[in-house]
């Protein structure tokens, strides 16, 4: 029996053995799981670059409120003062970069394929998008330099802006030839879906958005701003109403996030009485989906679809004071729709209503032909048919957005006005009111332009110590670029600021 045992284990391990030689080459492939992912595809790469500059890039809820504070949408009652809302912001940051590689590598897996051209545009996007937001917060920045550490180039120089935003408008039209060849691609987390129509669309109504936010500047870089401008009209490929918005539908995977944080933080986020009374003087239903009635207005006798339920506060009052008037229920709390639902409406960063209000402010410049009104009603109606049927109606306090509401906005205070200056003014509220919890930045960038609406500054109580009468004009440059990139750093903040990097420096497209 002993016998017989030895025999098996020495046999057993001759076959063993044989098997190893054998297959040795097939190691790998025996040991690997074929429904795992093993090679990065172009596809995947589409996905992780459209996600990294276009959902919300903040770390929590708090982020989101400090970004909506910032241009007075809201202030808050809780956990001390809030940056933002009293004029104070800080450094930058050049992590958006971080990009580049995966657009590199996203294009090189997607050479000779069909879908090659579409992931280019989709390149060429990504990079104009990312760096367009970077200068436009800071100024001068990183860009021909930029993603260049596989070369050895980790010191990088800063371009001047205009060089910044003459690269951006080349990336954009070079998106938009890249999707006119292109194919349906994969990899798209967008409502789009990897539709190179709709992406094309979506390009040429963002160049109009970035040339307009620098028409103070006849040209960039050689580029004449209005006759690009009318050159992109004229050739047609734009947002229509059919097109649909560009950005990310919330969902349970990609929850609001404001979701589920009915706390002490996100519940005593206020609306802003700029915000309310613009919305009361247009007789605007967005209000209501926007706020929750004051409670103490609600105690004295008016029901919640009562316009004179909702009071907004003076976002530059001194903290205690608009504390202390939360805690008495004197002030309408931002809608509770926003904490409770996983997916409220969507984040919409390219949309056509934005799109139609533009091409009304250029009629009016003189930089295309058209009807001024025309666009300004057809920019308005858009912005509220999305408002109805994206959000919750149920929300809205009794007065939901419907079909002839919409048809019978534009009366009083709505109506198109008949001067220059008060039809820009309205075509530039509209804009603000359609960044409420979307991108408010961009609200930001449209105030440092325009100055309007006007921003409330109250010096007693700004943080803005430089200015206190003043909203802060730019990011500073990353901490971090002191010590790892001091001198390109120093050139920059010679050419532009005075050496100084301080929030209240004019950057070249405001001066």
């Amino acid at each position: 029996m002993k016998r017989f045992n030895k025999y098996i284990t020495r046999t057993g391990v001759s076959i063993l053995s044989l098997l190893l030689l054998l297959g040795c080459n097939n190691f790998d492939e025996i040991n690997t799981n074929p429904d795992d992912t093993t090679t990065v595809s172009a596809s995947l790469l589409a996905t992780n670059v459209i996600l990294r500059y276009t959902r919300f890039s903040g770390r929590d809820a708090k982020v989101m409120i400090g970004d909506n504070a910032l241009p007075k949408y809201v202030g808050y009652a809780n956990e001390g003062q809030m940056d933002q809302q009293y004029n104070k912001i800080g450094g930058g940051d050049f992590g958006p970069m971080t990009i580049l590689p995966n657009i590199e590598k996203m294009i090189e897996y997607a050479e000779g394929g069909i879908m090659e051209d579409s992931y280019k545009g989709l390149g060429a996007f990504a990079k104009a998008y990312t760096f367009y937001r970077l200068t436009m917060k800071m100024g001068d920045i990183p860009y021909s330099d930029a993603g260049q550490g596989a070369q050895g180039i980790y010191k990088v120089k800063y371009d001047p802006q205009e060089q910044v935003l003459k690269g951006v408008l080349d990336e954009l039209r070079a998106a938009d030839q890249y999707f006119a060849n292109g194919t349906t691609f994969q990899g798209d987390p967008t409502p789009y879906n990897g539709n190179p129509v709709k992406w094309r669309k979506a390009v040429n109504s963002f160049a109009l958005k970035v040339l307009m936010s620098v028409s103070d500047k006849e040209s960039i870089g050689g580029i004449n701003v209005s006759s690009r401008f009318a050159e992109i009209v004229s050739a047609g490929n734009l947002m229509d109403a059919s097109t649909g918005f560009y950005g990310l539908a919330y969902s349970s995977q990609n929850r609001h996030p404001l979701s589920g944080t009915n706390d002490l933080f996100t519940s005593r986020t206020i609306l802003s009485s700029l915000m309310i009374d613009n919305l009361k003087l247009l007789n605007d239903r967005r209000m209501y989906y926007f706020a929750e009635p004051a409670g103490a207005l609600i105690a004295d006798g008016y029901g919640a679809s009562d316009p004179a339920a909702y009071r907004g506060v003076d976002v530059e009052i001194a903290y205690a004071q608009m504390n202390a008037g939360h805690s008495a229920n004197l002030y309408s709390l931002i809608n509770k729709r926003y904490l409770q639902e996983e997916a409220s409406e969507p984040l919409r960063l390219i949309t056509f209503a934005e799109q139609e209000l533009i091409l009304a402010e250029a009629v009016l410049k003189g930089w295309i032909s058209g009807d001024a009104k025309t666009y300004y009603e057809s920019g308005v109606k858009a912005a509220l048919t999305d408002v109805m049927t994206q959000a919750n109606g149920n929300a809205a306090h009794g007065m939901p957005i419907t079909q002839e509401y919409i048809d019978a906005y534009f009366t009083g205070e709505a109506a198109f006005k008949t001067t220059l200056d008060d039809q820009l003014k309205q075509i530039w509220m509209q804009r603000y009111i359609l960044q409420f919890m979307q991108d408010p930045k961009s609200s930001y960038f449209e105030y440092r332009r325009n100055e309007y609406p006007e921003f409330p500054v109250n010096p007693e109580t700004s943080l803005n110590e430089n200015n206190k009468n003043g909203i802060p004009m730019r990011w500073l440059y990353p901490a971090s670029e002191a010590s790892h990139n001091r001198e390109n750093l120093e050139e920059a903040l010679n050419r532009q600021y005075d050496g100084y990097d301080e929030i209240n420096k004019i950057m070249w497209i405001l001066k």
